[in-house]
């Protein structure tokens, strides 16, 4: 079934489906893009940094570019927060009543080695007659109405959360539709990997150094590099991701708005958890739209036995 009928089918709210379709629609040019990144002078850096302060690679700017004009066209969204943008894209919001927050590539380190690269994005409501501001989306992961990644890698696949559960697309590349490959997704109830940057064990503290040494001694070591990679495998596979606060970066490295929060929302809904050590991240107040924070998220029984 293809994402349209799908939507049509499950009786998704129109404004909401209109969003999932540009992000799909999105998707799609920035697959294209990647299969011919050598042929479009698409690799390597653009010499700038971004508001995190990290090298903008041509293609983050060109994916960014890409969802941001879908965004426009759908005429649903009211205001686009990015971790390219230090400050929110605003549109016409007397005609659209939705809020998005999105790492339009993630994984960007692995785009010029082949390696498997994403998008994320959390979906909420505008709230009616309000003024917007960047304090709009600055809402708890909890009220999301609905949140997606895709994964560019050996195939294309979207992955759509909401109060319908959580189904998986796979792009069919030759009538430029994705096509319901999964429905109603469920993490494994047994974990098999764990995924962590073991280059940062030294900077870890005690306890998390701890875990990880126990983690070890019963579950696969799987760790990319991309985080919307690591978390898909996770999700089919039963698994967990962890990227804690470290003494080089206290607050956490991961985004809290469009990182943790969407992904959370979406392993929420298939039976797993996200947090960020100590509470869970859904239920965390934002105070920056470029907020920090640390992750821990997959399978709910290994994740809450982890000692921060």
């Amino acid at each position: 079934m293809e994402l349209k009928k799908f939507l049509d089918y499950s009786k998704f709210d129109s404004g909401l489906a209109s969003v999932l379709t540009a992000i799909s629609q999105g998707s799609i040019l920035i697959q294209k893009k990647i299969s011919r990144l050598s042929l479009e002078n698409l690799e390597g850096s653009t010499g700038t940094k971004n508001i995190q302060n990290e090298d903008v690679k041509k293609l983050d700017i060109l994916a960014n570019n890409i969802f941001l004009e879908k965004f426009k066209e759908s005429e649903n969204v009211a205001m686009v927060g990015c971790e390219e943008l230090e400050n929110p894209e605003t549109f016409n919001h007397s005609i659209s009543n939705f809020l998005i927050n999105m790492d339009p590539l993630d994984g960007s380190s692995n785009i010029d080695v082949g390696v498997n690269i994403g998008s994320i994005f959390g979906i909420w409501h505008a709230k009616e007659n309000e003024k917007l501001s960047e304090n709009s989306l600055l809402k708890a992961g909890r009220e999301q109405i609905a949140s997606a990644y895709v994964v560019y890698g050996s195939s294309t696949v979207m992955v759509i959360a909401s109060q319908k559960g959580v189904q998986c697309f796979i792009l069919d590349t030759q009538n430029n539709a994705f096509i319901l490959s999964k429905s109603n997704i469920t993490i494994p109830g047994k974990c098999k990997y764990y995924s962590v940057n073991y280059g940062n064990f030294q900077y870890f503290n005690t306890n998390i150094q701890n875990s990880i040494a126990k983690l070890q001694k019963t579950y696969s070591l799987r760790y990319i590099g991309s985080l919307v990679a690591d978390f898909h495998r996770n999700l089919l596979e039963g698994g967990v991701f962890l990227y804690p606060k470290d003494s080089k970066n206290p607050n956490g490295k991961l985004r809290l708005m469009y990182e943790a929060n969407p992904l959370s929302f979406i392993a929420e809904r298939a039976g797993g958890i996200g947090t960020n050590g100590s509470n869970n991240i859904l239920d965390i107040k934002p105070k920056t739209l470029h907020e920090r924070i640390p992750l821990f998220i997959g399978n709910s029984n290994v994740i809450e036995n982890i000692l921060i």
